[in-house]
C-alpha cells in the first residue's frame, strides 16, 4: 500500500492537470461558437463544452478513454479501424528490427572489445550515427528500398534496428569489459583461451548490462517503427493512425494511438524485464 499511494497520487494529479489544460486550450473554440450564436457561456457550460468537443485541441481524459474503448474493445481485432490490428502491424516490424539491432549490436560489441582497431574505428562511427535525426534518414531509406522493390515490413525493421542497435552496443561493450584485471589474470593462470574467457567470464558478466540496454533498445525499436510508418504513406500501423488523425484533425484518434503505443512499449519492457529476472536467477545473479 505504501508503494501504491504515491503512484496513485501522481496519476490523480496528472489527470486533474490534464482536465484543467483541456478547459484552457479548448475554451477559445467554445467562446467563438457562442459568439456566433450570440449567446454567452457560464463557467459550468464552458467546462462541459470544452470536455465534449468533437475535435478538441486537447481531448479530455475521458474522451481518450472512450476512444481507446471504441477502437480496442468495441470492435473486432481484425478490423482496419482497430488499434489491436494496427498495433500488431507495428509490433511485427518492431520485433524484427529489435532482433536485427540486438544481433548487430552484440556482434559489434564483441568485435570492439576484442579488436583495438574496431574500438578505434567502429565505435566513433556508431556514436556519430546517432547524431543523424531519424526523421531525416527514414524517408531516404524507404525511398531507396522502394526503388529496388523492397517494401512492407523490412524497411520499417531496418529503421527500427537503426535506433535499437546503439544501446545494445554501448551496454554490451560496458558489460564485456566489466571483469576486472584480477579476474582476467585468474583466467590466464588457468590457461584459458580467449574463447573460454569470453564464454565463461566476459559473457556472464555482461548479462545485467545487456538486459538493461535491451529495455532501452526495445522502446527505441518501437519509436523507430512508428517513425518509419509516417513518411511511407502507410495505411497500417500505429504510425498510420497518427498520420491519418493529423490529416483529418481527429485529435482523439491521435491520442488514442499514442496511448496504445505507450501501452505496447510498457508491455515490451515488462516482458524483457521478466526474461531478465528468469535468466539472472538461473545464473545465480538474482533471487
Amino acid at each position: 500500500m505504501t508503494k501504491v499511494v504515491p503512484v496513485l497520487t501522481v496519476i490523480v494529479a496528472l489527470v486533474l492537470i490534464w482536465y484543467a489544460a483541456a478547459v484552457g486550450m479548448n475554451a477559445q473554440w467554445a467562446r467563438d461558437q457562442a459568439a456566433r450564436a450570440e449567446t454567452t457561456l457560464g463557467f459550468g457550460e464552458l467546462v462541459v463544452d470544452t470536455w465534449s468537443q468533437d475535435r478538441p485541441v486537447l481531448p479530455a481524459p475521458h474522451q481518450v478513454a472512450q476512444g481507446l474503448y471504441d477502437s480496442v474493445l468495441a470492435i473486432k481485432p481484425t478490423s482496419k479501424r482497430s488499434l489491436v490490428y494496427h498495433g500488431w502491424i507495428t509490433l511485427s516490424a518492431t520485433l524484427a528490427g529489435f532482433g536485427i539491432g540486438t544481433l548487430a549490436g552484440i556482434a559489434l560489441a564483441v568485435g570492439i572489445v576484442h579488436s583495438r582497431a574496431m574500438d578505434m574505428s567502429v565505435m566513433p562511427w556508431a556514436i556519430a550515427s546517432q547524431t543523424i535525426p531519424i526523421l531525416a534518414i527514414a524517408p531516404m531509406i524507404i525511398v531507396v528500398l522502394n526503388s529496388i522493390g523492397i517494401s512492407g515490413l523490412l524497411p520499417k525493421a531496418i529503421i527500427s534496428a537503426y535506433l535499437s542497435f546503439f544501446p545494445v552496443v554501448v551496454g554490451m561493450v560496458k558489460g564485456l569489459r566489466a571483469p576486472d584485471a584480477m579476474q582476467l589474470d585468474q583466467m590466464r593462470t588457468w590457461s584459458a583461451t580467449n574463447s573460454q574467457t569470453f564464454w565463461r567470464l566476459r559473457l556472464p558478466s555482461s548479462m545485467p548490462y545487456l538486459f538493461a540496454s535491451l529495455k532501452v533498445a526495445i522502446a527505441a525499436a518501437l519509436v523507430g517503427t512508428i517513425v518509419a510508418e509516417l513518411p511511407a504513406g502507410a495505411t497500417r500501423g500505429l504510425g498510420a493512425r497518427l498520420l491519418s488523425g493529423s490529416y483529418y484533425g481527429q485529435t482523439v484518434q491521435i491520442w488514442s494511438a499514442l496511448f496504445a503505443a505507450a501501452a505496447l512499449a510498457a508491455a515490451l519492457v515488462v516482458i524483457v524485464g521478466l526474461i531478465e529476472r528468469g535468466v539472472l536467477k538461473r545464473m545465480g545473479m538474482a533471487q
